[in-house]
């Protein structure tokens, strides 16, 4: 995927593939990575990229996106049959629709909710029996295998689902097409947890929608657009900003404000672009009424708003019809912004596990650092609790290792910080701002602000190119108490990435069994043993030859072992923070 070329709607993307003949589409692969490799001239609204010597290929995207397959010009002799438009419009980010951009009025919203059947319509159960065909099959194949045709099939079947009025499944499905492109072209921000829950909430939703009813329907519909309710005025405190950078080619700033009543909302700055996009947008001016406050000058001071319209989500609609102002900030130990600190951790970890904000706000005291297979973590105790604190974004231009490398050597200090609950069986979350180690009433947002040697503590600063060393990890549990449900979690990750054919190899999965038995995890057991049994279910024909597999047996099978990881997953959580 390149982030110098623009967003190419899904639908054109599945037109050019399905427009391929069976022997471009074999070649399709190949295409893209020399196509990869290829310049690229942006002039204006149009991306041209340099195929040979004599031959350029353009995509033209006059409203910043690409929406229609004659947008996509190639000079070649094979034109418009060849392989380089399928291969330009698989290399691109995948765009939003065009819909889901605009604040939708909250009435409007509520009157279509109130005229959309009480059932899945025919057209319905159709479209979403598409969708879990395509997954089923990206899931069969596994990243290694889900090439641009898997992919292009995906994108058709969310087209499909989205003119169905399916927009929860349509954006999901587009979302796994984006990870699964970060993951064949190794990109540093693709993470198998994000593809697995990708992958996960697609053949949830196909599985529970064609006999859902009522709210369960609604909710699993999705709507096309947020909503924005009118929200009159608001007095709002400046907490933080993150940068935002994601496999999708998108990227920007978010900043986090609160209310009175410790409501949160957020003010964004998101387009496409790359990690410089990231960086820079803290110093543009924040797109909320007249006023001049950048987003990093909003994360310390305050805003004024009047004719305010919110999203379910808390993020600040920014129409003609709003006027904002900026207002004194004030600290984290200060009313009215104190009471998010105030909340008990395990309230707000149960509030985060049930599916809302997943912000954190703690009161830690720095321990030291671990080694980890992704990089080194910063260790800190919460009330009694041993936390690792990770970085949320590993991309060298964003500050994020390099701050936590540092805070690492500040032991024993205590700091108030802004974190973002990572699920796991032991206390986890992603460091997004804190308090500054030495200096009073200055915070620091840890994917922005660059921290200095001199910014330690002087009975802590590491010696000058010194690296903190690491220390052991005190647990509730040994290891041997801890309930091993990694045993099949393990599976349903490899299943993502390898696909059917890694765990039908030859194996005795018989002794993970009895392990997870012996635990008490029947059920897992079972699952296990399941899984592996419709992975390895090749039967024969009279001929002996194999007969082809059933993606469908084999999809519930990972969907039933992904949602009971999910669960459990969630339990261990929050019983992991209760001290």
């Amino acid at each position: 995927m390149s982030p110098q070329l623009p967003p190419v709607a899904p639908a054109v993307t599945a037109e050019l593939v399905a427009a391929l003949s069976p022997r471009l589409r074999k070649r399709l692969d190949s295409g893209i990575a020399k196509l990869a490799d290829r310049p690229v001239v942006r002039d204006g609204a149009v991306a041209r990229i340099a195929v040979d010597d004599d031959t350029d290929l353009e995509l033209h995207a006059p409203d910043g996106a690409v929406r229609g397959a004659d947008a996509v010009r190639c000079g070649c002799l094979l034109a418009p049959d060849c392989l380089h438009r399928a291969a330009a419009a698989s290399l691109a980010p995948v765009a939003e629709d065009t819909d889901s951009a605009a604040p939708q009025d909250h009435s409007a919203a509520e009157e279509d909710a109130a005229q959309a059947p009480e059932t899945a319509t025919p057209q319905q159960r159709a479209a979403v029996r598409a969708v879990q065909l395509a997954t089923s099959a990206v899931l069969e194949a596994g990243t290694d295998g889900a090439g641009a045709v898997l992919q292009a099939e995906l994108l058709r079947a969310a087209h499909t689902a989205r003119l169905a009025g399916l927009h929860r499944a349509a954006a999901t499905a587009v979302s796994v097409v984006t990870a699964l492109r970060a993951a064949r072209a190794a990109d540093p921000a693709y993470h198998l947890t994000d593809l697995a829950a990708g992958l996960y909430d697609v053949l949830s939703v196909a599985h529970r929608l064609p006999s859902a009813s009522g709210g369960e329907l609604t909710a699993l519909r999705g709507t096309a657009r947020q909503p924005y309710r009118p929200d009159g005025s608001l007095r709002l405190y400046g907490l933080f900003s993150e940068p935002v950078l994601t496999a999708s080619g998108y990227a920007g700033a978010v900043t986090w404000t609160a209310d009175a009543e410790g409501r949160l909302y957020q003010v964004s700055d998101v387009a496409p672009g790359g990690a410089g996009r990231a960086v820079g947008a803290a110093d543009h001016t924040v797109r909320i009424g007249d006023t001049a406050l950048t987003h990093r000058e909003l994360a310390r001071a305050g805003l004024a708003v009047s004719g305010a319209t919110v999203s379910p989500t808390g993020r600040l609609g920014a129409g003609a019809g709003v006027r904002a102002v900026r207002a004194p900030g004030i600290g984290w130990h200060e009313e009215p912004v104190a009471r998010l600190w105030a909340e008990p951790v395990p309230d707000q970890i149960a509030r985060a596990l049930a599916g809302g904000r997943d912000l954190l706000f703690l009161d830690v005291t720095l321990t030291g650092t671990a080694a980890e297979a992704a990089g080194d973590c910063l260790l800190a105790d919460c009330a009694g609790v041993p936390l690792r604190l990770t970085a949320a974004h590993d991309d060298p231009a964003l500050p994020h290792r390099d701050n936590l490398r540092l805070l690492s050597a500040a032991r024993g200090t205590r700091l108030r910080v802004v974190a973002r609950l990572t699920p796991a069986p032991h206390p986890r979350a992603q460091l997004l701002a804190a308090e500054h180690p030495t200096r009073a009433d200055t915070r620091l947002d840890i994917g922005l602000d660059r921290l200095q040697g001199a910014d330690l503590p002087t009975t802590a600063a590491a010696p000058s190119g010194s690296v903190p060393v690491p220390i052991s990890v005190s647990v509730s549990a040994s290891a041997s108490d801890e309930a091993p449900i990694h045993l099949l979690r393990r599976r349903v990750h490899q299943t993502v990435s390898g696909g059917r054919p890694v765990l039908a190899l030859p194996g005795d999965t018989r002794a993970d069994a009895r392990h997870l038995r012996r635990s008490g995890l029947t059920t897992a057991a079972e699952l296990l043993t399941d899984l592996h049994s419709a992975a390895a279910d090749r039967a024969h024909d009279v001929f002996g030859r194999l007969r082809p597999t059933d993606p469908d047996r084999f999809a519930r099978a990972w969907l039933a072992a992904a949602h009971y990881t999910s669960e459990l997953g969630r339990t261990l959580c929050l019983a992991a923070w209760t001290p």
